[in-house]
């Protein structure tokens, strides 16, 4: 049982996560480019304007700015996107369930906002590769942390979780030697931990990582072992959708992300709006 989870987390973290960069005392900016292949550039000089929707109610990705402009990690990097290849882009924000309709009727080009890349998305539309992930982290009291986490260390804990969660099925399935604890919400399951109901909790790294650097933690647990980011529990990813016919765009915009983490500007953006580390 031991060596069968430890192989298959020996995947996720080998050939299941992306690659990361960090500065020594900073955050840990993800990378989902393969350097060993590169875009070409295509040919836009058929392109007046990009027109990029977005909703406006979903900080850090998307966000009105102080200004009421449309802001934030996605919309940034649209914007950016737009530059590397030289054409004009304008930024609209509309409804979040109204955004594929509009992109559909051909009221925008580009859609740059938390819509998860799934299969039955693919289906009616073109996507580019991800640019945002919420990967799944472990967490500990700090007097409780272990050197290295690894399946054996795990083995008969107790670790909270929240029922009926992708990070309660992922939990039993890589580390069935554990006590899943579900709990009905993530506020539920940091104070089990805080009061030592639970050994661990185990879920989205993101929401936790705002926790963990917030005033209520008052610096009692830290993050231990992973990122997870299995794409059948944790999903593949945020990425810019276009309609299915603009094949031609969406490898512009492919071709834009790679050259944006290439020359700095995502790791700057990233940082940016996500301050605080959940790699």
């Amino acid at each position: 049982m031991f060596k069968a989870s430890l192989l298959r987390l020996l995947v996720l973290v080998f050939l299941g996560g992306p690659v990361l960069a960090a500065e020594a005392d900073g955050p840990v900016v993800p990378n989902f480019w393969d350097t060993r292949t590169r875009i070409e550039k295509p040919d836009l000089s058929w392109v007046r304007v990009v027109r990029v929707m977005t909703d406006d109610e979903f900080p850090p990705l998307h966000f009105a700015g102080p200004d009421g402009v449309p802001t934030g990690f996605a919309v940034e990097l649209a914007r950016a996107a737009c530059e590397v290849l030289s054409v004009a882009c304008t930024i609209q924000a509309r409804r979040f369930d109204t955004l594929l309709p509009a992109l559909e009727a051909g009221h925008g080009d580009v859609v740059a906002a938390g819509i998860a890349i799934t299969a039955s998305l693919r289906e009616g539309f073109a996507v580019t590769a991800p640019f945002h992930r919420m990967p799944a982290r472990f967490v500990v009291r700090r007097e409780k942390a272990p050197d290295r986490l690894t399946p054996e260390v795990l083995a008969g804990r107790s670790i909270a979780v929240i029922a009926g969660s992708a990070h309660e099925a992922f939990l039993k399935a890589y580390f069935p030697e554990t006590e899943a604890k579900p709990y009905a919400n993530l506020i539920a399951a940091r104070e089990a931990l805080r009061a030592g109901e639970v050994d661990y909790l185990f879920g989205d790294g993101m929401s936790l990582a705002l926790w963990l650097n917030g005033r209520v933690a008052d610096d009692c647990c830290r993050f231990v072992g992973g990122p997870y980011l299995e794409s059948r529990y944790f999903g593949e990813g945020v990425g810019f959708v276009l309609r299915k016919d603009d094949k031609v765009l969406r490898r512009a915009f492919d071709y834009a992300l790679q050259r944006l983490w290439d020359n700095g500007t995502y790791a700057e953006l990233y940082l940016r709006h996500f301050p605080v580390g959940f790699y």
